[in-house]
């Protein structure tokens, strides 16, 4: 639980922003949050803290309650669910709520931890015209993904990304568009969907301006570009982070990943020359490099057809190569975090080798 607080206030901080306010604002009775499951499903939850109740509707899997609550000693929630799905939570009032699942996914049997955020108005006018770079988190696949996407003013979207997964089949750089037709508005103005054919994402926004898509393959983080390419010495400085971790991973048939999966604790030192070095709660170094813009690195961005259409601006790279492995790094900025992720395998590759791959969120 310890984990799950320090990621929570992390999240906290990367949506709303981090600073001291000058009074402090009671919270309202009455809460709602939009969320995500790492499993992949949509939800809506509401606490009412006068009558501790929480109440949820999980749109993936069509679980819907209204179950009682205890608050604990530490802060926390106990949740008293007779269906069994929701059993204990976090809360920053008014920001971010992070609730443990025992019963997501589709066929409602799967742990999953939910990442819910504060309800903001969010239609597709919210970020039409305007381009962003991404960044998505899944528990299969190779686990991450990264690129640009643009909502042209009448809402049609293009994207095209980075798939480090992609080296095993030299399909590393692909897109898509979704017509403006494919958009549907939810009544309430919180979130639209996506309708992909045979399934829907969800999609919500924040206050100051990004977004948050829930698919059936993860999690997507819709960032703003920078104004520039070049590192801003600003960011530099020492983050405290969890991060997931998924180690000698290969997919098999039905595209089934295996592999280890862990969760922890890491430090993420920057310095003034970008400089990075990422180690995790037992000293051991994860990875260490000096950022260098994704607008500079040709085999990600070179201006031709064959790699990203954007130079993404804001988002930052670096390899290691080292006994035979090569491992990717890449790393956003967004307020007071950074976030950042990771894949390596060892080359040359030959069939389907062992690959690890980690992402994490981390706050000075």
């Amino acid at each position: 639980m310890k984990a799950a607080r320090l990621l929570l206030f992390v999240f906290s901080c990367l949506l709303v922003g981090c600073s001291t306010p000058s009074k402090v604002v009671a919270p309202a009775s009455v809460r709602s949050y939009n969320g995500t499951a790492s499993v992949g499903d949509f939800l809506t939850i509401s606490i009412d803290s006068s009558a501790h109740t929480i109440a949820y509707k999980n749109y993936t899997n069509g679980e819907t309650g209204t179950v009682p609550y205890a608050v604990n000693a530490d802060g926390t929630y106990t949740i008293t669910d007779p269906s069994g799905n929701l059993l204990s939570a976090y809360e920053v009032p008014g920001s971010v709520l992070m609730v443990e699942a025992a019963n997501a996914g589709p066929g409602r049997d799967t742990a999953a931890l939910i990442t819910a955020i504060e309800n903001a108005p969010a239609s597709i006018n919210t970020f039409a015209g305007q381009s962003f770079n991404y960044l998505q988190f899944r528990t299969a696949s190779g686990g991450l993904e990264l690129g640009t996407v643009t909502i042209d003013v009448q809402g049609n979207i293009t994207h095209d990304g980075y798939w480090p997964y992609g080296v095993f089949s030299q399909s590393l750089f692909g897109g898509g568009s979704f017509a403006a037709s494919s958009i549907q508005e939810d009544a309430s103005g919180d979130f639209f969907t996506i309708n992909e054919g045979d399934s829907s994402d969800y999609v919500f926004g924040t206050q100051n301006g990004f977004f948050v898509v829930d698919t059936g393959n993860g999690t997507i983080l819709g960032l703003p570009k920078a104004s520039s390419k070049a590192f801003d010495t600003s960011r530099a400085g020492t983050y405290t982070a969890v991060f997931y971790e998924k180690a000698n991973a290969q997919t098999g048939q039905g595209n089934v990943e295996t592999g280890t999966a862990t969760e922890g604790k890491a430090t993420v030192a920057i310095a003034a020359n970008g400089l990075m070095t990422i180690t995790d709660d037992q000293n051991n170094t994860l990875a260490t490099g000096t950022l260098a813009a994704v607008a500079d690195t040709p085999y990600l961005y070179d201006g031709s057809q064959n790699t990203l259409s954007d130079p993404c601006n804001g988002m930052f790279t670096f390899r290691i190569s080292t006994g035979g492995v090569q491992q990717d790094v890449f790393v956003f900025f967004q307020g007071n975090a950074v976030v950042f992720s990771s894949f390596a395998t060892v080359l040359p590759i030959q069939g389907y080798a062992p690959y690890t791959y980690y992402y994490g969120v981390g706050l000075k």
